[in-house]
């Protein structure tokens, strides 16, 4: 036993009993459709953190970082390595009340930076469609949300941070300060260092509520459209997609158009910057939301998901007659997280559950790819459930996703009869996707090859990128599935 792991199992229990020795379970992506099981370290503390390093290193071990679990393939799924979570390294360190300048580890969730910041004035820049990722995971996956066309990737809002390499070094990092690393290290899901703790900008508001308004369009092309014209007067625009629709109604759907309240528009900001105000409802139509799944459940097939996806189409029509509405942030931001556990309407046994294929294209090419997505899927009887549309813009983080024009999100069921089709199907639409000039986002991939990735960046990105990783982990002690899978060459 090296004498790294001596002193960290020389600690006593935690308060709450949980042992500080490794323990082995079953670790899957948050589709469930990917999974490993691995021996898992908890550290709390820097000090920990640097301790289980250096034990994996006397040992040869390599180590998959994971935070909230949320990526939906296999970004944080081991692959003949150990699990570093990082979840409980979760203090927020300092927040600036006159910049809205967060000092956070990087086992905060964004849950946590929202219901510390709103009661102060303040909303994160950038949210996912869930509250649960962590801080450290949503900058290794350089996450996006749905005002990437107006505030960028996570990455922009990131000011500084510290990174932890394989071998306990810690590196102060900023734009002026390791600028190259900066720009790597975000985005580069955890190839090159541990953050362990996080500088992070967020938006000034002058209410807890959003003014939304819902906008039908018939075909693909109509939404693209509207989300190219209506930038300029949005703070926050997403599109759902039918699926299921065909013909002249291919990629019909509903448009959410949100915008922040202008000082003095809310009457009452007090009452609306309180966490009450933005806890989402308990239960839906009577129901315990805990529940809900168990009903989505008799749902969950293509002749279920096809009414469904009709129904809320045409129900959506109600909506937009209604016009604007002001609505919480945490409502309109995290619609992943009304349902707890909706996934599991999925299926949770061996070979099941869900993928996501978001593909982010140029946006002159944008219309043309996004039909063919469709229509491929439907003509292979491989139907998306779910389809969601955004407009994004460039940055300059080195394995960036994002591109000047639009993402076009697909999820689909996975079920042993099918799934070695679908995942040659996803093959299929990604080649689609790359002859477009497209680029995918790994955070949500789990069927790009690597032959694909060779295509997908601009010409040196992938080297500065590999030799990066030979100077600050040269011993390649930071692997997961997903780099084993898109970049076998670095783990």
């Amino acid at each position: 036993m090296s004498e790294a792991l001596r002193q960290l199992l020389a600690l006593p229990p935690r308060a709450d009993g949980t042992p500080r020795q490794r323990a082995c379970q079953h670790t899957e992506g948050w589709g469930m459709a990917v999974g490993a099981t691995a021996r898992i370290w908890r550290p709390e503390t820097p000090q920990e953190l640097r301790a289980t390093l250096a034990d994996a290193h006397a040992r040869s071990v390599q180590l998959t970082q994971r935070g909230g679990g949320n990526s939906y393939g296999d970004a944080a799924v081991p692959a003949g390595s150990e699990v570093l979570d990082l979840s409980r390294m979760s203090r927020i360190l300092a927040f600036d009340g006159t910049s809205g300048l967060a000092d956070c580890e990087s086992g905060v969730t964004i849950e946590q930076l929202w219901r510390h910041a709103l009661p102060l004035g303040y909303w994160p820049k950038v949210v996912s469609g869930t509250m649960f990722p962590t801080l450290g995971g949503a900058a290794a996956m350089n996450i996006h949300g749905k005002n990437n066309f107006a505030a960028g990737t996570i990455g922009d809002a990131i000011r500084s941070f510290e990174l932890m390499l394989a071998d306990g070094r810690v590196l102060e990092v900023s734009r002026e300060q390791n600028a190259e690393l900066f720009h790597a290290a975000i985005g580069g899901f955890g190839m090159l260092g541990v953050f362990t703790r996080i500088r992070i900008a967020t938006q000034r508001v002058h209410s807890g509520d959003l003014w939304v308004r819902g906008v039908r369009h018939g075909r693909i092309e109509e939404a693209l459209d509207f989300l190219e014209r209506e930038q300029v007067n949005s703070d926050y625009l997403v599109a759902w997609i039918d699926g299921f629709a065909t013909g002249s109604a291919l990629g019909r759907g509903l448009i959410h158009q949100a915008r922040y309240l202008v000082p003095g528009e809310d009457e009452h900001p007090i009452a609306t910057l309180t966490l009450a105000h933005q806890d989402l409802p308990r239960s839906i139509l009577g129901v315990p939301k805990s529940e809900v799944w168990r009903a989505l459940r008799l749902f969950n097939h293509a002749p279920g998901m096809r009414l469904i996806n009709a129904v809320k189409f045409h129900a959506s029509a109600l909506e937009v007659w209604q016009g604007p509405r002001r609505q919480a942030h945490a409502a309109f931001a995290f619609l992943l997280d009304y349902v707890p556990n909706w996934k599991w309407a999925y299926g949770r046994h061996e070979e099941r559950g869900l993928i996501q294929f978001q593909a982010f294209v140029p946006r002159a090419q944008a219309a043309e790819c996004f039909r063919a997505l469709l229509e491929r899927s439907q003509a292979a009887a491989l139907v998306p459930f779910l389809g969601v549309l955004k407009r994004h813009r460039p940055d300059p983080f080195l394995l960036t996703h994002a591109v000047d024009g639009y993402s076009l999100a697909l999820d689909f069921k996975v079920e042993p009869r099918t799934r070695a089709a679908l995942w040659e199907h996803c093959g299929r639409l990604a080649d689609c996707v790359l002859d477009a000039g497209g680029r995918f986002y790994f955070a949500k991939d789990a069927t790009l090859r690597a032959d694909q990735v060779q295509r997908m960046f601009p010409p040196g990105n992938l080297e500065r990128f590999a030799e990066l990783k030979r100077q600050l982990d040269p011993q390649r002690r930071f692997v997961s599935a997903l780099s084993r899978r898109v970049l076998p060459e670095l783990a």
